[in-house]
């Protein structure tokens, strides 16, 4: 029989009514598991149970918290191999990707556990004589964590870890299509030495569960990340109650290369970018603009470095790519193909669903030429292994193709000139920009986030969490 995983709240394992099967996208044959139902009852448990145990927490001493985060992080560690095949089978990542996701996740975690230790304030001098300034930081209360499907033991890792630390309590609903590694997770989490009700697993539909957690009163601040629509949704709600919201959504990320670049370089980081992790990635690459003089001959050094892509089964060794995550987004991506098509584009290669040993959702990643910068296949999130060549003139119309979008996350450039990499910095509209690397790689203990349509609210990760995670105090202190 499959086994079955139940829901975490209040420090129990909770069974439900309701269980989902969770299945291998490189395998359809394979089950990983069954995994609870969470009804909105659920979500009322598991809010009660973090607001019971917060004003301990919150209060707690911080080597305490830091003992519990640093636990966490070394038990991630030491079963990366473990988790990272677990990863690969449920989200479809490659192998050697998904032992990569593990361990940044464990060095998260062992990150923040060094935070507890650094929180600080400030010591001022008022200007009223005899009256002293101090301002603090407390944690906000309780959080509800939303999480892709994309990365997914990173992105809760990175929202859960600063969340304990900084001494609120969780509630976190994963994507419903990779349970398993939140699953996983949890589990670890509940040996690691944190007071019942301090962290709570739900899991379950968005529309029931994320949408019961966004408008619970109890619930202080929602961090989100996944779709436009359903987070400016959220935002919606969350501000008509004053609740705190952190959003990171969509990208269109630009990856220009200059006449200047190393040709051989510029080709790598851009397969890496357009196409590994199957472009399931908010960083990914989807937009090439290449400038006219090296156009030709990036071109056909793609369709060269494209030919070597290996395509397979997650767990198999020597595969570049594995599959789509799930048959909706494979028909999504199947229809952008064909939307490129329609608009004019040059579909140079690639674009059809593939058929492996095992019956999974393999997708042969696509390139298109001869684009312009208002087709759909330009200005719209794919989130697959799509991506299209826009040529243009210089650099001045690089950098304005680059800007040319309702998103604001990764922008990268290719170029071996330091004045174009210096005012590239300065003027991509981008959260994070990348020079001679891919737009799709960054590290764990430097801010994450977009601009414009991308993010909204507190950028994620390293010391920049605490601006969502914590409230600042200011406290004045007569004679």
């Amino acid at each position: 029989m499959t086994e079955q995983f139940k829901q975490y709240i209040g420090g129990r394992w909770v069974c439900t009514e309701q269980y989902a099967a969770n299945y291998n996208p490189s395998d359809l044959a394979d089950v990983v598991g069954e995994y609870a139902q969470a009804d909105s009852q659920c979500v009322q448990d598991a809010v009660a149970a973090a607001e019971a145990a917060f004003p301990a927490w919150s209060q707690s001493n911080v080597q305490v918290r830091a003992d519990a985060l640093d636990k966490v992080g070394s038990e991630i560690l030491a079963r990366r191999s473990e988790l990272g095949a677990l990863l690969a089978r449920e989200e479809g990542k490659t192998l050697p990707e998904a032992v990569g996701e593990v361990t940044r996740a464990g060095n998260i975690f062992k990150f923040f556990a060094g935070e507890c230790l650094r929180l600080s304030g400030d010591l001022l001098g008022s200007v009223r004589p005899g009256v002293g300034v101090e301002v603090t930081r407390e944690p906000i209360g309780v959080v509800g964590l939303i999480t892709p499907w994309n990365f997914p033991i990173a992105i809760p890792a990175w929202k859960i870890a600063p969340a304990l630390a900084y001494g609120n309590c969780v509630v976190m609903k994963p994507a419903d299509l990779v349970p398993g590694c939140a699953w996983a997770l949890a589990e670890i989490i509940s040996r690691a030495g944190f007071p019942d009700g301090v962290f709570n697993l739900v899991m379950g539909r968005g529309s029931v569960v994320g949408e019961a957690l966004v408008n619970h009163p109890g619930v202080a601040g929602v961090s989100f990340t996944g779709s436009v629509s359903v987070g400016r949704r959220i935002a919606a709600q969350c501000v008509a109650r004053q609740a705190r919201v952190q959003l990171e959504m969509g990208g269109k990320n630009p990856q220009v290369v200059l006449d200047d670049a190393d040709l051989a370089q510029a080709v790598e980081l851009s397969v890496q970018s357009a196409f590994y992790s199957t472009g399931q990635r908010c960083t990914a690459s989807s937009r090439l603009i290449v400038t006219e003089g090296i156009y030709p001959r990036f071109v056909e050094a793609m369709l060269e470095r494209m030919a070597k892509i290996k395509v397979g089964h997650a767990l198999e060794s020597g595969i570049d790519i594995g599959p789509v995550v799930s048959e909706a987004q494979l028909a999504q991506n199947l229809e952008y193909v064909a939307i490129g098509q329609q608009e004019g584009a040059r579909l140079l290669c690639g674009g059809e669903r593939l058929g492996r040993a095992t019956d999974g959702y393999y997708m042969a990643p696509a390139l298109f030429s001869e684009t312009s910068a208002q087709m759909r296949i330009n200005r719209e999130e794919i989130f697959g292994p799509v991506a299209s060549i826009l040529r243009v003139k210089d650099y001045e119309q690089a950098l304005e193709a680059c800007n040319a979008s309702e998103f604001g996350l990764s922008a990268g450039i290719a170029t071996t000139s330091l004045k174009y990499a210096n005012h590239f910095k300065r003027n991509a509209q981008a959260g994070m920009v990348m020079v001679n690397l891919p737009t799709a790689g960054v590290d764990y203990h430097v801010p994450f986030g977009g601009r414009k349509g991308s993010s909204y609210g507190p950028r994620e990760q390293g010391r920049y969490a605490q601006e969502f995670y914590t409230t600042v105090k200011t406290t004045y202190i007569g004679a």
